[in-house]
């Protein structure tokens, strides 16, 4: 599995329309194959600073989501919102977490 993280800062007067850009495609993101998981954090300080949080099969998948139309038309209404580059980490799954007993 697949980690990814996506740390996006925002001018705090764009959070709404960053926000219906995510709800209008998240449902969307979620069904992609591949896609496992997705949330979205803010930051405890710094309310304009969110994060995709998301869990993918693999790096493969996650390439065909980001190659896709879906990606490319939402990051096209999201790219022009930020106010600092985005900074995106994937990191691989070495151990999950163990269910409690």
């Amino acid at each position: 599995m697949l980690v990814r993280l996506v740390r996006m800062t925002f001018d705090p007067s764009d959070l709404d329309a960053f926000m219906e850009i995510f709800d209008a495609s998240a449902s969307r993101i979620r069904a992609f194959p591949g896609c496992r998981h997705l949330l979205l954090w803010q930051d405890a300080r710094y309310p304009n600073i969110l994060t995709t949080y998301s869990h993918w099969d693999d790096s493969e998948a996650l390439d065909v989501y980001r190659k896709s139309d879906l990606f490319r038309t939402t990051w096209a209404k999201t790219k022009p919102l930020f106010v600092a580059p985005p900074l995106a980490h994937s990191q691989f799954v070495l151990r999950p977490a163990r269910a409690v007993e």
